[in-house]
């Protein structure tokens, strides 16, 4: 009789095949995984229609749609087959969008649509291999490019409301008095048309977290991040700097944490990379506000702590045993 070890190593060439990963079959797919995710922002946009208008619809629609026929055309150019159905495009588009304030200029909106595929995506080998997350390496084109076309407080002058992280950064804390932080919450506040819909992107990040396609630790550990820092600056100077909850409930921070930050491409992979992960980049958005000469530091800090994913997903607990 032949030994059991001996039979399980006789088909030697089936045992040793190598294919491409992942190897592990389940039902979650890039698409479903979009899907979910686009489900998620309905809230946001619904809430900017609500306080903007169609000039909030026009700028997204916009931008989805050049990001779409954008992604289309790297396809065909690369001869590779066209799979936008996966939604991976519209949904980046639209990333882009929502940190835009609602009436920036469409020439704009379509140019920063089709760098987010182009410069964020293509040029790195297309989705899941960019870096950095894509619709930011877009915003902070056009925001070097045509500060004016970007400026929030411009481009929404018609409002009586002004933006609160402006009037922070060109007024100092005395300013703060005219903004509510029910207010705030609720998305009454002048920023990107979707991105300062707090209450509305918070809704949408916890949805993501309870349906399991986006893990709680770096949003969790970005939000801690900003509290944090934003907490001993206040504690050093209260008439100086304004108090963390502030900070939490203004510009783009609620987004980042939730959409921005845990981008599936550019963010690290085991638990304590992106915890550390979370906490540099929260860290980083307190500290540009403070000492950068950009009002909302989220985009940049993220694109910071993209950066610094290769290193973090080098710190790993010992194998068990280890010394």
């Amino acid at each position: 009789m032949t030994p059991p070890v001996i039979k399980a190593m006789s088909d030697i060439s089936v045992r040793l095949t190598v294919s491409p990963a992942p190897h592990w079959r389940s039902r979650r797919t890039v698409t479903k995984m979009m899907q979910y995710h686009l489900l998620a922002l309905l809230p946001a946009l619904l809430a900017a229609f609500n306080m903007y208008g169609l000039p909030a619809l026009a700028t997204a629609g916009t931008a989805g749609a050049v990001a779409v026929l954008t992604e289309i055309l790297c396809l065909k150019m690369q001869d590779r087959d066209i799979n936008v159905d996966n939604f991976t495009a519209l949904y980046e588009g639209l990333l882009f969008a929502f940190l835009l304030p609602a009436t920036a200029p469409w020439w704009m909106v379509a140019c920063g649509a089709a760098i987010t595929i182009v410069l964020g995506r293509t040029v790195f080998g297309g989705f899941g291999t960019n870096p950095v997350c894509a619709p930011l390496v877009a915003w902070a084109f056009c925001r070097v490019s045509w500060p004016a076309a970007m400026d929030i407080d411009l481009n929404l002058a018609t409002f009586a409301i002004n933006a609160p992280l402006d009037q922070l950064k060109h007024f100092g804390i005395d300013s703060l008095g005219q903004f509510d932080y029910t207010d705030l919450f609720l998305g009454r506040q002048l920023g990107g048309f979707g991105a300062s819909q707090i209450i509305a992107v918070l809704a949408g990040g916890i949805f993501l977290v309870a349906t399991g396609w986006v893990r709680i630790f770096i949003p969790a550990a970005f939000l801690i991040g900003v509290a944090a820092t934003a907490s001993i600056f206040w504690m050093i100077n209260p008439e100086m700097y304004a108090d963390p909850l502030f900070h939490l409930l203004t510009g783009s921070v609620m987004f980042g944490a939730f959409f921005l930050a845990p981008d599936v491409a550019s963010c690290p992979v085991g638990i304590i990379p992106q915890v550390l992960y979370g906490l540099i980049a929260g860290i980083m958005v307190i500290i540009i506000r403070v000492y950068g000469i950009y009002p909302d530091g989220v985009p940049f800090a993220i694109m910071v702590a993209n950066i610094l994913t290769p290193l973090l997903d080098r710190v790993r607990p010992k194998p068990f045993g280890g010394r």
